[in-house]
C-alpha cells in the first residue's frame, strides 16, 4: 500500500519513500515546558502519534524511530521561574518549573492515548551538540560573533525561505521593528547568547551562555536521526521562523540539500468559533479538559478528546466545541456497542473491504476523518478483534472506552489505568499460555472488585462487580 503525505516544502502530496525502510525516522517539535500544554498543543501530539502508529503498521515497530523533544531551556521558562519561585535560586526555580510541567505533559498525552516516542530528548542534555554545530556554522562562514552573541547569517544561504515561501528581500528592516545594530542583516537570528550570573548558562568558546531556540532542534534531530531524515512535523505556526531556521542551520552545517524529505504541519485550533485566548476566557489546558468541569460543565475522557480531534483532517482548521465533544462521546458509545456485542453474521468480504478502505484513508495523507466515518458506518461488519485493531491505529483503545461514565464515577483515573494495564498483561500471558500468571492477574482484579470476561474473539472486557 502506497503512503502519500502532503509536503509543506513542495506544497504537493507525495508518495512517501523512506531513505531506509529498515530505519524510518520522524522528528516532531515538542513542548516548551514553562506552562501546562493547552488543547491546541494536543493537536500535533495526537496527529503525529497516529502517523507513528501507521508507520509502525507499514514498516514494523522495530523499524520506526520517532523523536519528540522537550525544550527545557528558554527565556519563558526563566520568567516563569522568577514569577513562581522568587525566593529560590534561579537554577532551582527553573528545575521546579520544568519538572512539574514536563511530568504534567507526559500524564496528559498518555491520557489522550498517545504512545511514548522512541526518544524524548531534553535540550539541556544536548548543549554540547549545539555548541559543536554552532562552531561548524562559524567555520563555514554561515555564522558570526557580535556583541557576545553568535548569529546565523541568513544571506549566506541563497535559497533561505523555501519552506515558508518568504523572500529575503521582504525581511529587510521595516517600519515595525528596530533592527539590532550588531546584526549584519535584519533577518539574522541568534544561535547563542550570553547569560548573566543569575541566568542559566553553559561554558562555550563564546562565553558562558545559552542556546537560541532554533539550534536546539537542529542539534537534537541530528544526534538521534542523522543529518537527513524522513519526516519533520509540527504545528502550522512553526513554519516560520522555527522550521525555516532549523533548515538553514542544518543544511549549512551539513552541506546538504535538505534536512528532512517531508515537512508536515497541522492546522490551527479555535474554540467555539473564536481564537483561543486567556483574555476571552476560552483558554483550556489538556489537564483542565480531562479533570475539571470548565468546558461544557463536565470533564471529558481522553478518548473523547482524541476522537474529536481526529474527526477533522489534520491540515484543516478545527473548531473545538462542546457539541463536537458530545458527538464524539456518542460515536464512541456506538463503536463500543459494536465491539462488545459483535454481530454473529459477518460477511468476510464486507469486513475485508472495510478494512482495506480504512487503511487507504489513513494512507491518503492521514485522512482520519474518512477513516473514522468508515468505522462509524460499518462497525457492525467487523469482528470485535478487527474493529479493535483498526481503532488502535487511531490510538483509541476499547479497554479505555469500556471505562464508562458510570465506572469512572466509581473508580479514580489511576485505578482505571491500573485495571487496563492488568487486563492487557493478562491477555499477553494468555497468548504466551502462561496460565498461572493469567490466573494470578484475574485474582488480583477480582480483589479490586473487577469482573472480567473472556470473549470468543480473543478480547477481554471488564466491569465493576455489583
Amino acid at each position: 500500500m502506497s503512503l502519500r503525505l502532503y509536503n509543506t516544502l513542495t506544497r504537493t502530496k507525495e508518495e512517501f519513500k523512506p531513505l531506509n525502510p529498515e530505519n524510518v525516522r520522524m522528528y516532531v517539535c515538542g513542548p516548551t515546558v514553562y506552562d501546562f500544554a493547552h488543547i491546541g498543543n494536543a493537536r500535533p501530539v495526537i496527529v503525529f502519534d497516529v502517523l507513528f502508529r501507521l508507520l509502525r503498521h507499514l514498516y514494523g515497530a522495530e523499524h520506526v524511530t520517532y523523536v519528540r523533544n522537550i525544550t527545557d531551556v528558554d527565556d519563558k521558562i526563566n520568567a516563569r521561574a522568577l514569577r513562581d519561585f522568587p525566593n529560590l535560586p534561579l537554577n532551582e526555580a527553573i528545575r521546579n518549573v520544568t519538572e512539574k510541567t514536563a511530568n504534567q505533559f507526559f500524564a496528559d498525552v498518555k491520557a489522550l492515548g498517545c504512545l511514548e516516542p522512541t526518544v524524548q530528548p531534553r535540550a539541556t542534555d544536548n548543549i554540547s551538540q549545539m555548541i559543536e554545530m554552532i562552531g561548524t556554522l562559524i567555520s563555514r562562514g554561515h555564522a558570526y560573533v557580535a556583541e557576545g552573541e553568535v548569529l546565523f547569517s541568513v544571506p549566506s544561504m541563497p535559497d533561505y525561505g523555501r519552506l515558508s515561501q518568504r523572500n529575503l528581500d521582504d525581511q529587510q528592516a521595516g517600519a515595525r521593528v528596530a533592527v539590532e545594530a550588531h546584526k549584519r542583516n535584519p533577518a539574522d537570528f541568534v544561535l547563542w547568547k550570553l547569560s548573566s550570573p543569575e541566568e542559566p548558562g553553559w561554558d562555550s568558546p563564546w562565553g558562558r551562555g545559552r542556546p537560541g531556540w532554533h539550534i536546539e532542534c537542529s542539534a537534537m534531530s541530528k544526534r538521534y536521526l542523522g543529518e537527513i531524515f524522513d519526516i519533520h512535523g509540527g504545528g502550522l505556526d512553526l513554519i516560520f521562523p522555527h522550521h525555516e531556521n532549523e533548515i538553514a542551520q542544518s543544511r549549512c552545517a551539513h552541506d546538504s540539500a535538505v534536512m528532512a524529505n517531508i515537512w508536515m504541519h497541522n492546522g490551527f485550533l479555535q474554540v467555539e468559533g473564536q481564537k483561543m485566548s486567556k483574555s476571552l476566557g476560552n483558554f483550556f489546558t489538556i489537564n483542565e479538559l480531562l479533570e475539571s468541569e470548565r468546558f461544557g460543565d463536565k470533564a471529558w475522557p481522553g478518548e473523547v478528546l482524541r476522537l474529536a480531534m481526529l474527526k477533522t483532517h489534520y491540515r484543516q482548521p478545527i473548531d473545538w466545541t462542546v457539541r463536537a465533544l458530545e458527538e464524539s462521546q456518542a460515536n464512541l458509545r456506538s463503536l463500543f456497542a459494536a465491539w462488545k456485542y459483535p454481530s454473529t453474521e459477518i460477511e468476510l468480504s464486507a469486513s475485508n473491504e472495510l478494512e482495506s478502505e480504512f487503511l487507504k484513508a489513513l494512507a491518503d495523507d492521514l485522512n482520519t476523518a474518512r477513516a473514522i466515518g468508515l468505522l462509524l458506518e460499518g462497525a457492525t461488519d467487523l469482528k470485535a478483534g478487527k474493529l479493535e485493531e483498526l481503532l488502535n491505529l487511531l490510538g483509541i483503545s476499547m479497554l479505555a472506552v469500556s471505562a464508562s461514565e458510570e465506572v469512572r464515577n466509581q473508580l479514580s483515573k489511576d485505578v482505571v489505568d491500573q485495571v487496563c494495564r492488568l487486563v492487557t498483561a493478562r491477555l499477553e500471558a494468555r497468548k504466551a499460555k502462561n496460565w498461572a500468571e493469567s490466573d494470578r492477574i484475574r485474582d488480583e482484579l477480582a480483589a479490586m472488585g473487577i469482573a472480567i470476561k473472556d470473549n470468543k474473539d480473543g478480547t477481554t472486557s471488564w466491569e465493576v462487580k455489583r
